[in-house]
């Protein structure tokens, strides 16, 4: 396997470095806005529920092995981030039909009607950021951050899982 400096000597390092500065910037500036629209503090949505909820609006109903499954992380944080968007009504348990032991996570009713609120904000939000881009460059910008964030999966996935030190 290459290791991290093979794989940098053909990549000038200054565009390594603008670019690992720009995600950083980036990173912070969605932090800041929480990507929750244009001055719209009610419609901002911590990270992990939108990601939640957004999941559970595209692939509906699912236990919380599938969902962490499916986000790429462990059980133990799904059960976390799920139990305050539970305590609010955005999510609801239920027992799973085939097996009553087991429990489902469903987007409620007001949990869908919160999501598209959230979702209406941040398009405007994204209209109001890249007002002035063609719609080529907005497919073209789309397209590279997919990419972009599909490799950076990969690259977390083959990492070897942190064991804590005591």
């Amino acid at each position: 396997m290459p290791t991290p400096s093979d794989m940098t000597t053909d990549i000038a390092p200054g565009v390594l470095d603008a670019l690992q500065h720009q995600v950083a910037v980036f990173a912070r500036r969605a932090e800041q806005t929480r990507l929750g629209g244009v001055g719209q503090v009610r419609n901002s949505m911590d990270r992990a529920a939108y990601l939640l909820l957004n999941r559970l609006d595209q692939e509906g109903p699912m236990g919380v092995k599938a969902l962490a499954a499916g986000m790429g992380i462990d059980s133990s944080t799904v059960t976390r981030q799920v139990a305050p968007l539970v305590d609010t009504g955005l999510v609801k348990r239920t027992s799973h039909p085939e097996d009553g032991r087991a429990v489902v996570l469903q987007l409620s009713p007001r949990g869908k009607a919160r999501l598209e609120e959230v979702r209406a904000s941040r398009r405007a939000l994204m209209a109001l950021v890249t007002d002035g881009w063609s719609e080529d460059e907005r497919d073209a910008f789309c397209s590279l951050l997919t990419r972009f964030n599909s490799a950076l999966s990969e690259v977390h996935n083959a990492l070897p899982p942190v064991t804590p030190t005591a």
